[in-house]
């Protein structure tokens, strides 16, 4: 009561973090109800099982404990894939994009949650990516994949050096802030676009966007909320493109999704409770695995057809 009269307040308006966390929430229902609806009409989509195994689980867990490292679980997957034969080439993407969105999408609620980060800044990064991603489709993924790989790959190992010449204090390295304004945030916003773009072509955003928040003065920590919830938003529109077409191994996707999620939340915790510069350090090891991968990759497959586009990290 204020001066005899009741002092009548409106109820506070949702939070900025609350609306992207119930919108990515609305998301995540629409996939998984979706995923089950298909799976139950096509009874194991391609055929190639419809029951987990212990060995999938733990290829989930391993993949996505280091996923949510920032190491990336698609390489990884892909390998053990190919050298067990454990799923046709032809249905690998389609699996690792429908098995791992989930883990994605358990990482993005955990960093989004837990580590401080300019809501402006995650917002606008997260939709350059998406928007970068859709029209990626139609002009990034008629570029040579090699090339891109070839690119990217040396810029990566030149940032990496660069990185680490930070950590030693040979360069200044100013990455406290926890978002960026100005030229810095359009030129984080350009960045995150063209990586969303480059995802159409297999390229993973996790390490790139790393280097890209760490060499534009942010915390190396805030990059993990950025990374994921960018891939998060991406990643069960396509994987419902895999499971409408039915090109995916439902028993294979399912392993990946139950060993990936409680891997996911193992190694949050130990992000979270990593120093800044054991974060950073962490970085150049990502960088470094990343830009090797990458330049492996182009090379032994510069002759080879381009895979269908996977959307992940």
């Amino acid at each position: 009561m204020t001066g005899g009269r009741r002092d009548l307040r409106l109820p506070e308006p949702m939070t900025i973090k609350s609306t992207l966390l119930l919108a990515l929430a609305l998301l995540t229902l629409t996939y998984a109800v979706y995923w089950f609806v298909s799976a139950r009409k096509s009874r194991g989509a391609s055929g190639e099982g419809s029951r987990p195994s212990l060995l999938l689980a733990a290829i989930g867990f391993v993949t996505n404990f280091f996923d949510t490292l920032g190491i990336g679980s698609f390489a990884p997957t892909t390998s053990i894939f190919k050298l067990r034969k454990l799923v046709p080439d032809e249905l690998i993407p389609g699996t690792l994009n429908v098995g791992h969105a989930l883990p994605t999408i358990t990482q993005a609620f955990i960093y989004i949650t837990i580590i401080e980060v300019d809501m402006t800044t995650l917002i606008l990064m997260i939709a350059a990516s998406v928007v970068g991603a859709f029209l990626g489709a139609g002009i990034v993924a008629a570029w040579p994949r090699y090339k891109v790989q070839i690119g990217m790959g040396l810029a990566l190992l030149a940032a990496a050096i660069f990185f680490i010449m930070t950590n030693l204090n040979i360069f200044p390295s100013g990455g406290d802030t926890l978002g960026l304004t100005g030229a810095r945030l359009g030129l984080g916003i350009a960045g995150n676009f063209l990586l969303g773009a480059l995802m159409t072509l297999g390229i993973g955003l996790y390490a790139p966007c790393m280097i890209l928040v760490a060499l534009l003065g942010m915390n190396p920590r805030a990059a993990f909320p950025i990374m994921m919830g960018s891939c998060a938003f991406l990643m069960p529109v396509g994987s419902m493109r895999f499971i409408s077409k039915g090109s995916y191994s439902f028993g294979s996707a399912l392993g990946l999704a139950l060993g990936g999620i409680p891997g996911t939340l193992i190694a949050a915790k130990l992000v979270a409770e990593l120093p800044i510069p054991a974060v950073r350090w962490l970085v150049v090891v990502v960088v470094i695995y990343a830009s090797t991968a990458m330049l492996r990759s182009a090379l032994s497959g510069k002759r080879e057809p381009a895979p269908a586009p996977a959307l992940n990290a």
